[in-house]
């Protein structure tokens, strides 16, 4: 029984989507150490065992919130993934929210006593913004913005997780970071919306893509697939990135998430309904998760790379063991 629950809620978290929250808050653990690097008076980077648990955490905060979401979305997913576990009943609602309920309240003690407590902050934002979204998403464009802010305040607890800071914390450059990856999680989940067209429909969530249909929305995802270029080109026009410390490596990174952020957005032209619709899931996933290294390739390049060729790498790998569309 409890290994049957176990694996049920295993397949529920879809650890595709964990590099999401991961990279997302790696931003904010790489941006740490490369403040410390800079000789930030009362920064010092944290040791191995800190940084290894904060990823660790990030990486898992997705899946374990996913309960929520999934139970919270039950009526929507009947119809439109009337195979996941808790929708068939093979896994058990109300032990699957108390196991995670247990689980996020473990990370929120851990990290009260033993890594920053300011950090707690970002977390109990994110946890109540999943919850929101939900709700948000029947309100057309507003579940795009509730979904990215929730994984900004994955970079937030990924900064402030690490250690001690001095001000100011808020900075234009901290700031537009935020809103990009903002940006690119809430046009990620944009083009997710077009596989849940129906049961959406049906339920009355009203999505930019039930709100405009599928061959009006296709349009407008051509258009948001640039929205993140344009608005990191604004940034720079108004000095919020000093643009000449940027490497090759960066810019090499910036051009290839462009084709893929374009590419997703020419699938989902092509194929705007059908089983397709998910199958491009897994060009978007990457799109958004490279998107997110190449943030980090803004001042740590090597990392920034490393990060985007994994992720790419990983999240296909993951998302084709996913191979039915109904789950």
């Amino acid at each position: 029984m409890i290994k049957t629950f176990l694996k049920a809620y295993f397949k529920s978290m879809r650890l595709y989507y964990a590099f999401i929250t991961g990279i997302a808050g790696w931003i904010g653990v790489s941006f740490y150490f490369f403040t410390t690097e800079l000789g930030y008076a009362g920064q010092i980077s944290p040791p191995p065992l800190k940084t290894a648990l904060i990823l660790v955490f990030l990486f898992c905060v997705w899946g374990v919130n996913q309960i929520v979401n999934d139970y919270l979305g039950l009526p929507e997913d009947r119809i439109n993934a009337p195979e996941r576990p808790m929708v068939t009943g093979e896994l058990n609602a109300r032990a699957a929210l108390i196991l995670s309920g247990v689980l996020l309240f473990t990370v929120g003690l851990v990290t009260w006593l033993y890594l920053e407590p300011l950090a707690l902050i970002p977390m109990v934002l994110g946890l109540v913004l999943n919850v929101v979204y939900e709700y948000a998403k029947g309100y057309g464009i507003w579940g795009n913005i509730v979904f990215g802010g929730m994984i900004a305040t994955c970079v937030a607890y990924g900064f402030l997780a690490c250690g001690p800071y001095m001000p100011p914390l808020f900075t234009a450059p901290r700031i537009s970071v935020l809103v990009l990856v903002a940006l690119l999680n809430g046009i990620m989940t944009y083009f997710t919306y077009f596989k849940d067209y129906f049961g959406d429909r049906q339920v009355g969530k009203k999505t930019l893509v039930v709100k405009y249909g599928p061959e009006k929305a296709r349009l407008i995802g051509l258009f948001f697939s640039v929205v993140p270029a344009l608005a990191f080109s604004a940034m720079t026009m108004l000095g919020f990135f000093y643009v000449p410390s940027f490497s090759r490596v960066f810019w090499l990174l910036a051009s290839l998430t462009l084709a893929l952020q374009f590419y997703t957005a020419y699938l989902y032209f092509r194929f705007y309904h059908g089983e397709k619709t998910y199958f491009s899931l897994k060009t978007n996933f990457r799109a958004c998760v490279c998107g997110q290294a190449t943030l980090i390739a803004m001042f740590q390049d090597t990392l920034g790379m490393a990060l985007f060729l994994v992720s790419y790498i990983f999240v296909g790998f993951l998302f084709d063991l996913a191979t039915n569309s109904k789950s």
